[in-house]
């Protein structure tokens, strides 16, 4: 049996992601196939593409992490009561950097999640890579009683970072995004004010009107982070979440050393441990399936259109989760 897939086979821009048709993948004894619904891109993959996310991989490489569907087949030794449950295989997390962008995965049964009624296979793309990061950066530096400062606050990550720092107690929400209308979506999950970053100086008035910030999230970098460090007080906090586009100069570290202010990295992979990662991802479904949690519409691409999807990310022009449908 075939099924379709996208790979690359040389770094460069999207045009090198082609449709190609490839052999199903076998079925393992204690595995399950699942037929992919939704496969969730993410910005780190256009990276990857372009050989700009170490380690480069072997080619040819089908992308993707993230993928919800419907179980179509087990091995041996698994309860066929599986079949035609709605899972969620998280990839990443299991040691396979690859292998969403295709009708068909197979996986462990014991690393599949089962999704609530209710649950679109497209919000649960959201809530796995994007969803966690979120879910962790709360989890590594507490907003309760904080001003945060949330990068890129209508994306993916940042629209979920936004309402869970909410809830987790933070005090004040500033939304940084591109434009008024993803100032606007970052305002409706429930930050208190928003700046569009495109406006020069946009950091430097904000801390002169008294807006200065305990806590700043960056999942953006570059030099986004010491336009945004403008804004830092005294003593504050920078939680850097972009990696591989730290830009950082040494000087303006020394600066940061000098006011007290705490720079922290952030790696979402090193926080992944296998006695939780159910229960994680478990949570973020049922508080997204009751309404807790407010995704924003995903983006929808057909498997044949990966290229554009990853035109769309790098061109900042998308808002929630950009997803392929096969």
């Amino acid at each position: 049996m075939m099924m379709k897939a996208v790979h690359f086979n040389r770094f460069g821009g999207p045009e090198v992601l082609r449709q190609v048709t490839l052999p199903m993948p076998a079925l393992p004894s204690g595995a399950l196939r699942v037929r992919v619904r939704a496969a969730g891109v993410n910005f780190f993959e256009t990276l990857v593409r372009q050989e700009r996310y170490p380690p480069a991989p072997a080619l040819p490489m089908v992308p993707g992490v993230e993928v919800a569907g419907e179980v179509d087949a087990v091995g041996a030794g698994v309860d066929a009561g599986w079949i035609g449950a709605r899972v969620a295989v998280p990839l990443f997390a299991l040691g396979r950097p690859s292998g969403g962008y295709a009708e068909y995965v197979v996986a462990e049964a014991t690393s599949v999640i089962r999704l609530p009624a209710g649950l679109a296979f497209e919000d649960a793309t959201a809530l796995m890579v994007q969803g966690l990061t979120a879910w962790h950066l709360v989890r590594q530096s507490r907003p309760s009683g904080k001003t945060v400062l949330i990068s890129a606050a209508a994306g993916g990550v940042g629209s979920l970072l936004v309402q869970l720092a909410a809830a987790a107690g933070a005090q004040h929400i500033i939304a940084v995004a591109g434009s008024p209308a993803k100032i606007e979506a970052a305002i409706a999950v429930g930050a208190h004010v928003g700046i569009d970053h495109t406006r020069p100086g946009w950091a430097t008035r904000l801390r002169e009107s008294g807006g200065s910030v305990d806590l700043i999230c960056d999942t953006v970098g570059g030099s986004f982070t010491a336009e945004a460090l403008d804004a830092l007080k005294d003593g504050g906090e920078l939680m850097f979440a972009a990696l591989n586009r730290f830009a950082l100069m040494p000087q303006q570290l020394e600066a940061m050393f000098e006011k007290n202010q705490l720079l922290r990295g952030f790696a979402l992979l090193p926080l992944l441990k296998p006695e939780t990662l159910t229960a994680d991802l478990a949570e973020l479904f049922e508080r997204a399936a009751s309404g807790m949690l407010k995704l924003l519409p995903a983006e929808r691409f057909s498997l044949d259109q990966a290229a554009a999807a990853h035109a769309a990310i790098e061109s900042r022009r998308t808002r929630g989760k950009v997803v392929l449908v096969p």
